[in-house]
């Protein structure tokens, strides 16, 4: 096991920068997931961390040990890539063997060491099949073995479940975070889909555009957004974001909407506000679909009127899309919500969910 290093971590193809000053720490022994739509930049720092690529400028270390030119085959790096790429002329010992019996093993470790990782991901019964005759879901399987058994210091994975069918890749998210915790393996993740990195990883670290977003938990990435792009990245359905002005109204701070809906604020978020170097009242109020409350018939002032725009029953519960104005905004609702296009609902805005983005920077102001 080792902790990653990079330090101004730049990689350019011509005139394309796609990895720019990056800097990040991944501890030793923990699950991150690079994260972000395709473009972002997060495969070409996995092939940079594996040696793959070389930096066009910058630093990775594996503890205190600089690793920057350094070649692939000598970092001690595993690695498993969408396409599982195995020899499927080979039986499923043979492939998870294979690394073992270039170092020249002894049959008797092979063995034993192979047992152990078949038990683990449950291929103890498919040791002697031919592996090309495997599902796609158990070639995976093997592919993941295959680099686990080597013990390597680092395990990198390139989104390894997109080729595999919704539920399977369910219960291969809940596997490979066990396998994670019983070997204690640094392993960093490529994703572009969010569930598999909330859902996994210790640490998030959120690309766009060759640039890093935000890196935390993933309870710092989905609750305490640094930008409207995180916000907007993260969660299903996706924020939703309301373009407002500020103003002082009776001593009091009040964000408010062009369909005339407002938000009072407490004193700290205010004095935010007025301290806004853009000197600017134009903000952006973000708040996520379940923070949003629901109601048929108006009792607060402070509730903003909205009608039905459509309504999404989805088993479990509702998503209920709403005009507000020129807007269109996403409620949840419980799963017996039903109501008609144009039906009249009013909107309750919780003061402590809501996040305010500045208008030109788009950066959280908090």
């Amino acid at each position: 096991m080792s902790s990653i290093k990079l330090q101004n971590l730049r990689k350019t193809f011509g005139p394309v920068e796609a990895v720019k000053s990056l800097d990040l720490e991944f501890a030793n022994g923990e699950f991150a997931a690079l994260l972000g739509p395709s473009g972002c930049g997060k495969s070409t720092t996995m092939n940079m961390i594996s040696g793959l690529e070389t930096p066009t400028s910058g630093d990775i270390y594996f503890g205190n040990t600089p690793v920057t030119h350094v070649p692939a085959g000598k970092r001690g790096v595993g690695f498993v890539f969408q396409n599982y790429a195995i020899f499927s002329h080979m039986s499923v010992f043979d492939n998870i063997a294979f690394g073992l019996k270039v170092r020249k093993l002894s049959g008797d470790d092979i063995k034993r060491k192979v047992q152990q990782v078949a038990e683990l991901l449950e291929l103890t019964g498919m040791l002697h099949h031919n592996a090309g005759r495997l599902s796609i879901n158990d070639m995976q399987k093997v592919a993941i073995g295959r680099s686990m058994i080597l013990e390597p210091q680092i395990f990198l994975l390139d989104e390894p479940f997109s080729n595999l069918d919704a539920s399977f890749r369910f219960y291969m998210r809940g596997q490979l975070k066990r396998f994670q915790r019983e070997i204690k393996q640094t392993m960093i993740y490529v994703t572009h889909d969010q569930v598999e990195a909330m859902s996994m990883a210790d640490k998030i670290a959120v690309m766009d555009f060759g640039i890093l977003q935000q890196f935390g938990t993933p309870d710092e990435i989905y609750n305490q957004p640094t930008n409207t792009f995180v916000a907007n990245f993260i969660g299903s359905p996706s924020m939703n974001f309301m373009d407002c002005t500020f103003h002082q109204h009776n001593g009091a701070g009040l964000l408010t909407h062009h369909s005339g809906g407002r938000v009072s604020l407490d004193d700290k978020r205010s004095r935010l506000l007025e301290q806004n170097p853009d000197k600017s009242n134009a903000f952006i109020l973000g708040i996520r679909p379940e923070y949003l409350h629901l109601h048929s018939q108006p009792a607060a002032d402070s509730w903003w009127q909205t009608t039905v725009y459509m309504v999404e029953p989805l088993g479990s519960k509702t998503i209920v899309h709403l005009q507000l104005g020129t807007d269109i905004v996403q409620a949840i609702a419980p799963a017996d919500f039903r109501a008609e296009p144009s039906t009249p609902q009013w909107l309750e805005l919780p003061p402590d969910h809501i996040h305010i983005f500045g208008k030109s920077t788009e950066q959280a102001i908090r």
